[in-house]
């Protein structure tokens, strides 16, 4: 049985440890979790539990996460300038591995970010993303 990702009933059960450390994730990367749109951390949380059969996902695994999303919503200069430049240049490759891979968990949610429009623009430019057509 995999964790619950709950929201809570009315307020009165809270939300899911899983949720809270990735909102804890979020400000840890200098992304305000309030700026996150509640499915894209849904969404977000259960892909990363998908890859891990169900199971809880490890702290570096959530923060990992946490770091792709903040990098494609805030954009380069945004992150470099809360995070520094080594941990941006090294989010750049994920996203350059990952969309050279296609598959993987990184890649994921670099198409998440873009299909829910929440993206920097900047970001769509430079690792020249776009919608494939038929």
């Amino acid at each position: 049985m995999r964790p619950a990702l709950s929201l809570g009933f009315f307020g009165l059960f809270g939300r899911s440890a899983v949720l809270r450390a990735f909102d804890a994730d979020l400000r840890a990367v200098d992304l305000h979790p309030d700026l996150v749109p509640e499915a894209v951390k849904l969404t977000a949380m259960r892909m990363l539990m998908d890859e891990t059969g169900g199971r809880e996902p490890s702290a570096e695994a959530s923060r990992a996460t946490a770091e792709i999303v903040a990098y494609c919503m805030v954009g380069a200069d945004g992150f470099a300038g809360a995070n520094g430049a080594s941990l941006a240049e090294a989010i750049e490759q994920r996203i350059e591995a990952a969309l050279a891979d296609g598959s993987s968990i990184d890649a994921k949610l670099v198409l998440l970010t873009f299909h829910a429009k929440v993206i920097q623009p900047s970001v769509v430019d430079h690792f020249r993303l776009e919608v494939a057509s038929d």
